[in-house]
């Protein structure tokens, strides 16, 4: 592998792999950066570790840092399965072309990969790095919303429609709640997952609630879960996962298990809860009926590798 460091750049910088361990530097510096963009830190410090888990990862071929002299993380990159990438530059260390060459980098590691198409999720508050990305050919293909429903009175709860029972998330059900939620997901995901990755991004998390987590039945059949995530110290909840079997949509389960996880996030003093819908899946309107609105919005940018070589 070529130097990524081969182009201009300040001599005072190194790069390395990411290890395990590096897990909380990368967590502060993603934080850093949506507290610049933002005014608050996003991402649960479980996200990151489970990013640089996730079956299939190696960490050596697929994550680039950038350190300064001082061994401080200026910049990473991170790519999964050869078709999404990630890059952050530390504000401190911004307009050094960093980004650029983080970018070039996760292109070169999707090409050996094998992948034809390189995608990354940004901000649209971000204007930087979309300026970058789209100087590159990248083109957003899909929007994400972060909806959100304040939580001031605690909110009602209608009764499940008739054959239908309801209760909260018990340990057992990880594969039936798997098995639901990817099946609901076929209809518009690019790759199904395995148990594994699915897993460790969901109900092993550390955030995982399943106290918030309710699911329903039709007889001994989980027909929809909604799958939560609660931060100590944050005063919002959060939903990971929504998903009713495609026979039993149109009942109102999916409002029935939102509105009763929402009035268990309030019962343990969260006044706000979000989550993150996209507009493949066509759930847009179902959150907004249940009282939800739209915070902020981000695109998917995606590009047609081709065979530009770009950094290795």
């Amino acid at each position: 592998m070529v130097d990524p460091f081969s182009s201009p750049f300040p001599a005072s910088y190194r790069c390395r792999a990411a290890t395990v361990a590096d897990a909380r530097a990368i967590h502060d510096l993603v934080a850093a950066c949506e507290r610049e963009l933002l005014g608050a830190p996003e991402t649960e410090p479980d996200r990151t570790v489970a990013d640089l888990t996730l079956p299939g990862i190696d960490l050596a071929d697929d994550t680039l840092l950038i350190l300064n002299s001082l061994e401080q993380l200026a910049g990473w990159v991170w790519v999964h399965g050869g078709r999404r990438s990630t890059v952050d530059v530390h504000p401190d260390h911004r307009g050094k072309g960093l980004g650029g060459v983080l970018l070039g980098w996760a292109e070169a590691r999707a090409r050996r990969a094998g992948s034809e198409r390189l995608s990354q999720t940004i901000s649209n508050e971000d204007r930087a790095a979309v300026e970058l990305l789209r100087s590159r050919g990248y083109e957003p293909f899909v929007t994400q919303w972060l909806l959100e429903i304040a939580l001031a009175a605690e909110p009602t709860v209608p009764a499940p429609p008739p054959g239908i029972t309801v209760r909260w998330f018990r340990p057992g059900d990880e594969r039936a709640a798997y098995q639901l939620t990817e099946d609901a997901f076929d209809e518009w995901q690019k790759r199904r997952k395995s148990y594994q990755e699915w897993a460790r991004r969901t109900v092993e998390r550390d955030t995982f609630a399943p106290a918030l987590s309710p699911v329903a039945f039709a007889g001994d059949q989980m027909v929809g879960a909604v799958l939560s995530l609660s931060v100590p110290g944050s005063d919002e909840g959060y939903v990971e996962r929504v998903a009713v079997r495609k026979d039993h949509r149109n009942q109102g389960i999916a409002r029935l298990l939102l509105r009763e996880s929402f009035r268990a996030f309030h019962r343990q003093g969260h006044r706000t809860c979000t989550l993150w819908t996209h507009s493949e899946t066509g759930a847009l309107s179902l959150y907004q009926r249940v009282g939800m609105t739209i915070r902020r919005s981000s695109a998917v940018y995606g590009k047609a590798l081709g065979t530009d070589q770009g950094v290795l």
